[in-house]
């Protein structure tokens, strides 16, 4: 997957910088790179514009203010020298926020966590029809409706998939990796190394951790950030 990106920033030499990160990461196509909000507006409506590497102090039209205009189909990663503004870049759903001077170790992991959101989306939009899977179960093919799922626990070399209406777990042997890429997303989430959980199934956030049936389960801080993107785009 390719993702066609522009860089935005009135500082010249962090706009070439970003480009030249930009250009040797193998799945960004970069197709410009400008030194005002202003001048990108043209090119995002005559282009699909998935990423924009996106500052956010600049004169007539700050980051900020231009992001409240995009297509919601188009995702930023903030760039600033600025912490302070850190918490509004949240606000405007942002993939990412990343302090200047960018090292390019931080710009590829924001390259990345957008990368992984758009293959989320992908995934989502050519899902099968079929709401259901069968997995191997003491010697037997069981199957299991996605609809019937509230969470999955991952156990070495065996899952553990938890079920509605208090029916007993069914255990297979197989990896997480494996039931993960089964699975529609962003329905189905991955909060933590040994957890999956059916995002319409939770009860609440309790100081970020995921209740669900009878159970509390943690976030682990590698997926929080994708967490709590798809918590801002379903919160009033």
């Amino acid at each position: 997957m390719t993702l066609n990106c522009i860089i935005i920033d009135d500082e010249p030499l962090a706009a070439d910088l970003l480009a030249s990160y930009a250009k040797k990461t193998l799945f960004l196509n970069l197709i410009g790179v400008f030194n005002s909000a202003v001048e990108g507006i043209k090119v995002i409506r005559e282009n699909r514009v998935d990423l924009i590497f996106l500052d956010i102090q600049m004169p007539e039209l700050s980051g900020l203010e231009f992001a409240r205009i995009l297509p919601k189909e188009t995702k930023i990663i903030f760039t600033t020298a600025f912490s302070q503004y850190a918490v509004d870049g949240y606000k405007a759903n942002a993939i990412d926020y990343l302090m200047k001077p960018v090292s390019y170790d931080d710009f590829l992991a924001g390259a990345n966590r957008a990368l992984e959101w758009f293959r989320s989306i992908r995934q989502s939009e050519n899902a099968s029809d079929d709401r259901f899977i069968f997995v191997k179960s003491e010697y037997k093919l069981v199957k299991i409706m996605f609809d019937d799922i509230l969470y999955i626990e991952g156990l070495k070399d065996y899952v553990r998939i938890y079920l509605t209406d208090g029916r007993d777990p069914v255990m297979s042997l197989m990896n997480m990796k494996k039931i993960e890429e089964s699975l529609p997303k962003p329905e189905f989430m991955r909060i933590h190394r040994s957890y999956i959980v059916h995002m319409r199934k939770i009860e609440g956030i309790d100081r970020f951790r995921v209740v669900i049936g009878n159970a509390i389960l943690p976030i682990s801080d590698s997926y929080k950030t994708t967490i709590q993107d798809y918590l801002d785009g379903h919160t009033l």
